[in-house]
């Protein structure tokens, strides 16, 4: 978000003289109250600027960057999860690898029933154990996957930005979205989402685009 001058006037005018009346701002730099309203509405709502009644305008202290980063954080799990992709922990290395092509993903995660998360599998993982010399109708894949304890998760709660930093820091596709159950006198997790590096990508580009909708232009 790129301010006008005049938006860049207005603020200096708040932190000098501030708090201040919309038409004091607009006395100052010469130009009708009504004229300045959409600078003085998009500043406010920026959260570079606060209105209180009868009190009038005041600086907040926020930078555009500061107010972004903010809105960031706010995004959680819970709104942008997927539909999991998983498979029974009773399947073969084959039946993975139609599910995986049939459902159009890159990681797959292995359940047992009640759909408690075992394992997960990747491409990499299934391509490694199909170019080998086995029968991959007859191998099991709780052979191949990665188990519990050493899966990267995330849950409803964890925030967005959280999620993403776990993608980066260890190099994978997806987190599966887990909430602990208790099953057999065990605390166990349950599978009930998926987040994705185009998840990621997808609430960031509709974060840019609501921003650009609440100045008055087209996405």
């Amino acid at each position: 978000m790129q301010l006008t001058e005049r938006q860049e006037l207005i603020i200096k005018i708040v932190q000098d003289q501030g708090p201040i009346t919309g038409e004091e701002i607009a006395d100052l730099i010469g130009l009708t109250r009504a004229t300045l309203r959409p600078d003085l509405a998009l500043l406010t709502k920026s959260g570079l600027l606060e209105a209180r009644p009868k009190v009038g305008y005041y600086y907040t202290g926020k930078s555009l960057s500061s107010k972004l980063s903010e809105e960031i954080k706010k995004l959680k799990v819970k709104d942008f999860k997927a539909i999991p992709a998983v498979v029974s922990d009773k399947s073969s290395v084959y039946d993975v690898i139609v599910a995986l092509f049939v459902q159009d993903v890159g990681t797959i995660y292995i359940v047992s029933e009640g759909g408690i998360l075992e394992g997960v599998v990747s491409r990499k993982d299934l391509l490694k154990i199909a170019l080998g010399q086995v029968d991959i109708h007859k191998i099991p894949i709780t052979v191949v996957m990665t188990r519990m304890p050493n899966i990267i998760s995330t849950t409803p709660e964890e925030s967005l930005l959280a999620a993403a930093q776990k993608l980066i820091n260890h190099e994978i596709d997806s987190l599966p979205v887990v909430r602990p159950v208790t099953v057999e006198g065990r605390e166990r997790l349950e599978v009930i989402g998926r987040v994705t590096k185009t998840t990621i990508t997808k609430a960031f580009v509709e974060l840019g685009a609501d921003k650009l909708i609440q100045r008055g232009e087209r996405p």
